[in-house]
């Protein structure tokens, strides 16, 4: 073997090891990378529940306090607590809370989730996320589950189903919290 031939083995052998390692990174990089407090919200894409709006990312929300609430019409706990997120969101939405739910229903349930809206009586944003694309990037382990993201765009709160009593969405200890994330400063 002449020395060129010699290095085009190489070459192609360290190609070989690279194409492995990115790929490996794309499917485990929920492994390698976990949603965590104090980490950077996940950016997602959703649409609006409204007819020719255009889709919204985390970008949307950049330098405001967001409530960020996963959720689907057939989840009982998501009924339970949606009405403490509106009482919530009326109390502190003035203030400069967000509060964004994203519905993974599947393709074809928009009437469904407007149904839903109507009668729970919602008035904050609603989004759809028909791929469960949102899922995977937040890493849920099902519905609801929600993230209080801090203006500096960090993930400040994790909550796993639907919290109850003295720790609904809508209490003393839940609204002093919020109401001193939105008491920081908007970043610069």
């Amino acid at each position: 073997m002449n020395r060129n031939f010699q290095w085009v083995i190489v070459g192609a052998l360290v190609a070989l090891v690279g194409i492995g390692l990115y790929t490996a990174k794309d499917q485990l990089a929920a492994e390698l990378f976990p949603v965590k407090i104090g980490n950077a919200a996940p950016n997602f894409q959703a649409n609006p529940m409204a007819p020719g709006s255009v889709a919204k990312t985390i970008a949307d929300y950049k330098g405001e306090v967001v409530l960020l609430n996963i959720w689907a019409t057939w989840c009982g706990p998501c009924r339970v607590e949606m009405p403490a997120i509106q009482r919530l969101e009326e109390q502190l939405g003035p203030k400069g809370l967000r509060v964004v739910a994203v519905s993974v229903d599947v393709a074809g349930m928009e009437n469904a989730i407007n149904t839903f809206t109507e009668e729970m009586k919602l008035s904050f944003e609603i989004l759809h996320n028909p791929e469960g694309d949102i899922q995977r990037g937040y890493q849920t382990t099902g519905v609801p589950e929600t993230f209080i993201i801090g203006r500096d765009g960090r993930i400040r709160r994790r909550v796993i189903g639907a919290p109850m009593g003295a720790e609904a969405w809508d209490s003393p200890a839940s609204i002093a919290y919020l109401e001193r994330l939105l008491a920081e400063p908007r970043p610069q």
